[in-house]
């Protein structure tokens, strides 16, 4: 019973090592997105470009 305890007190210690780590990475900025910022704008464009290939509906016609 006594290697139970010993198990889950070193596979806690682990995780609150990851934990650590993780908090750490993302306070350093480690996540952070810096690509696609810069290339934002070239796919915005399309957007509306593809957006203005819809065919539009008159609301007004009846069925």
């Amino acid at each position: 019973m006594s290697v139970i305890y010993l198990l889950i007190s070193i596979s806690i210690m682990v995780a609150i090592g990851f934990f650590i780590a993780f908090i750490r990475a993302v306070k350093t900025g480690q996540y952070d997105d810096d690509y696609t910022p810069s290339v934002r704008i070239l796919f915005d464009d399309e957007l509306i470009k593809s957006d203005s290939n819809k065919p539009k509906v008159d609301s007004t016609e009846t069925k």
